[in-house]
């Protein structure tokens, strides 16, 4: 399966700096608990000098949406949602040990964090321009079909696995119970980019592994070398 940035994404937003991590092995109950409460605890210390919109990962992400004609107060990218949740309810809700992982370290690094269950996807994904007859499952089990020009994560087969870049994921490829390996999918526009993303994939990496001996592998993806690819498990690490 591959993973990419169509060229037109990469030349409308030079400064994107995306990573992904592949990881074999995340099945069932963690041996140990992941280290939520220490993230989190990042996020809320964060939120207590201001509000999430005042981040400066945030307000990349919110200038790109403007860029992209969307209103940035009504559409957010996910890791502005959660910490937005964080600050006006103090917690995030419990949905699965792997999404509860990937929420924690999102709002820690204030970073949009999407995880992709393999066996749904298909043979790839690329972040693209919608055409306009894709279709994208809601996690509540109802189909849209996303506008024309919107960004979305556009597999072979005609359907969308986010919306509006970094704003909802899809149903089709949501972590499940039986879920056994994932593509996370992680991307920033602000300064310091280039070393938040690698610092947020090394942490996500580690967590897998103590909790549940997952073996994954890293992957920075540059305008030079814009591809994901693999064919097998994910037996490296780097």
């Amino acid at each position: 399966m591959y993973f990419q940035h169509c060229p037109q994404i990469r030349v409308a937003h030079p400064q994107l700096v995306a990573g992904v991590l592949y990881a074999d092995g995340v099945a069932g109950v963690p041996r140990a608990e992941p280290l939520l409460a220490d993230l989190l605890g990042r996020a809320r210390q964060r939120l207590a000098s201001g509000s999430e919109a005042a981040l400066p990962e945030i307000q990349a992400w919110r200038r790109a949406f403007t860029r992209m004609g969307l209103a940035p107060t009504r559409y957010r990218c996910a890791a502005e949602s959660l910490l937005r949740r964080l600050r006006t309810t103090g917690d995030l809700p419990a949905v699965h040990p792997l999404v509860d992982l990937g929420n924690a370290v999102s709002a820690a690094y204030a970073i949009p964090v999407g995880i992709l269950d393999v066996d749904r996807v298909g043979d790839g994904i690329e972040v693209r321009h919608a055409r306009g007859d894709e279709r994208y499952l809601t996690l509540g089990g109802v189909e849209e079909c996303p506008d024309p020009g919107e960004v979305i994560f556009a597999d072979g087969q005609g359907r969308a696995h986010a919306r509006r870049w970094t704003n909802r994921q899809s149903g089709w490829s949501a972590v499940r119970d039986d879920t056994r390996t994932v593509l996370v999918v992680v991307e920033a526009m602000h300064d310091s980019a280039a070393q938040d993303v690698p610092c947020l994939l090394d942490t996500l990496a580690t967590e897998l592994e103590r909790s549940w001996a997952a073996t994954s592998r890293t992957v920075l993806l540059t305008s030079a070398e814009p591809r994901f690819q693999i064919s097998g498990p994910a037996d490296t690490r780097r």
